[in-house]
């Protein structure tokens, strides 16, 4: 009698093992294949988009194995466009000693040429006159390409869109996020 309570006792323990050990692998994927999150913890919309002009590097050389904020936008440069403008250069100057990994472009989507003031004011951002560009034609946007702020990773992928009136404190985050993970750019 002992000796089969014995064999039971052993086997519930090895059960008991089993389960503990196979535990943490059926919730992972359970929760990988049935939960869905309310929220992410990066703050611009992820995307998922290859731009060959930019991975090419036909379109700004400079750019090549860099991070990069783009815009689009016209000449002319209203609110938005300053405002676009301003997000850029303070986020690419709060990542210290990454800012050098950091570079900004503005795509310039009509015949006006930008105010020499406004160059000189934002100085190292690339410029380029784009009317028309087939790479215009590929920014993925609801309405305007001129809404939104993206950010390039060094293989020249579409990474991160931003809202035209983004936090820039957060824009930081997600840029420091990356930076701090990424060994490439």
């Amino acid at each position: 009698m002992s000796d089969e309570r014995s064999r039971r006792s052993t086997r519930l323990n090895l059960i008991a093992i089993a389960t503990v050990g196979l535990l943490p692998f059926v919730g992972s994927y359970l929760l990988y294949w049935l939960w869905k999150p309310d929220a992410f913890v990066n703050y611009g919309e992820l995307l998922a988009a290859p731009l060959p002009e930019l991975q090419a590097q036909t379109a700004l050389p400079q750019l090549k194995g860099k991070w990069a904020f783009l815009m689009v936008d016209s000449g002319a440069c209203d609110h938005w466009c300053r405002r676009k403008l301003y997000i850029m250069r303070q986020v690419r100057l709060t990542q210290g000693k990454d800012m050098e990994r950091v570079e900004r472009a503005w795509l310039v989507d009509d015949a006006l040429v930008p105010s020499a003031t406004l160059v000189g004011e934002y100085a190292g951002t690339y410029l380029l006159q784009a009317p028309g560009s087939a790479l215009l034609a590929k920014l993925p946007a609801a309405t305007s390409a001129r809404d939104h702020l993206y950010l390039v990773d060094p293989l020249g992928n579409l990474v991160l869109r931003y809202p035209r009136d983004a936090d820039p404190s957060r824009v930081k985050k997600d840029l420091s996020r990356l930076l701090r993970a990424s060994r490439i750019g």
